[in-house]
């Protein structure tokens, strides 16, 4: 044992007052009374067992853990529709405007239909004769077939008049079909509207020239109205099935909708790698306008966790862990956690604990492992 020098210089002073046989017998025998004397009072202070240290602790409960999720969306249709002309043409007018009501049967906008009124003006002259061939090859096959009852007509000459009235029966129904295709066409000039709605977009203009099916108004139908998200992929596969969406208008958070989620892109967008998530709304509030911003707000469930006081964490190996009790001889130990979340007064376990373990929560600082702790105000 190393004796320190002021607690050497100590005893040499004391020993000849208290020891003055010792003194008698010279310095030799002072020292060595000395050495015997501090060896002696650092086996006795070995021999004393350190005091447990005081501790904190808690009780690990678990518990299903929900986290809240707020996406920023807009308010569009449920159902579009991009109306477009049947036929090519140059558009003479134009009816509606960006933002207008329309009703089933309105209509939105024409083309010059100079060219299909002569058409049909053609169609329905041809159908006129059509119709007087019809009727002499009638007469003249009604003549033959009585001729040939009595008699006085060969059955070839009967035979040649029932032909051509089968013919002239044909080029009228040939003539029929025409006209009704013509007053279609004419028809198609005009553009109408097949249900409710309000007129969101123009893409042509009076004077243009369309090709048929080319978009010229875009309708957003009033049969409903979605919440539509942009959603990551790696929230998307965390959602519950099915679950309930509460859309609030973010100018006014007090105005709120009920929402399920009514379709999923099934491919993510090239850009921007997320998925277009449609939430349709249910009875959604007058002030959610078509093109309004909302906010998107579900619960998902992340499972059971156990939740510990921030103070209780340390690391380990550059790894989040705790300080656990042995209950058997109240000794600690560190054990390496996961962490779903952490907030300024708590830490949110999801694997590494179980319901029971008793968790430190003060001293953690000062602990190492194996040694013997004093647990002061345990909680369950």
């Amino acid at each position: 044992m190393t004796l320190a020098p002021h607690r050497f210089a100590r005893l040499s002073t004391l020993l000849p007052k208290r020891l003055p046989h010792l003194s008698q017998m010279g310095a030799p025998a002072v020292l060595l009374g000395a050495a015997l004397l501090l060896t002696a009072c650092g086996e006795q202070e070995e021999a004393q067992a350190p005091e447990p240290r005081p501790v904190r602790t808690i009780t690990a409960t678990a518990r299903t853990a929900a986290d809240a999720v707020n996406l920023t969306g807009q308010v569009e249709a449920e159902n579009e529709a991009a109306y477009a002309f049947r036929i090519g043409g140059r558009i003479i007018e134009r009816l509606v405007n960006v933002g207008d009501t329309v009703e089933p049967g309105q209509v939105l906008a024409r083309l010059d239909p100079q060219d299909e009124q002569n058409t049909l003006r053609s169609a329905q002259a041809a159908l006129s004769a059509a119709n007087a061939n019809l009727s002499q090859a009638t007469n003249q096959y009604d003549r033959q077939r009585q001729l040939l009852n009595r008699g006085f007509t060969p059955r070839a000459q009967y035979e040649q008049a029932e032909q051509a009235f089968l013919n002239a029966r044909s080029q009228v129904e040939d003539a029929e079909a025409r006209l009704k295709m013509a007053q279609d066409r004419l028809d198609f000039t005009e553009l109408r509207a097949d249900s409710s709605g309000i007129v969101t977009q123009r893409r042509a203009e009076m004077g243009e020239v369309v090709q048929p099916g080319q978009p010229v108004i875009e309708v957003a139908r009033n049969d409903g109205r979605d919440a539509v998200f942009e959603v990551p992929a790696s929230l998307l596969t965390s959602l519950p099935t099915n679950p309930d969406v509460e859309v609030a208008l973010a100018s006014d958070p007090a105005i709120t909708a009920r929402g399920r989620v009514r379709e999923v892109a099934p491919q993510a967008d090239p850009v921007t790698r997320t998925f277009r998530v449609r939430v349709g709304l249910i009875l959604p509030p007058e002030a959610m306008r078509l093109g309004s911003t909302v906010v998107g707000h579900v619960m998902i469930d992340k499972g059971p966790v156990i939740e510990v006081p921030a103070s209780a964490l340390t690391r380990l190996n550059d790894k989040p862990a705790v300080w656990i009790v042995t209950p058997d001889d109240d000794t600690v130990k560190l054990r390496n956690v996961e962490v779903l979340r952490f907030s300024p007064t708590s830490v949110s376990v999801s694997s590494g604990l179980e319901t029971g373990d008793i968790v430190v929560t003060a001293g953690v600082q000062a602990l190492h492992p194996g040694q013997k702790v004093r647990l002061l105000g345990a909680q369950p």
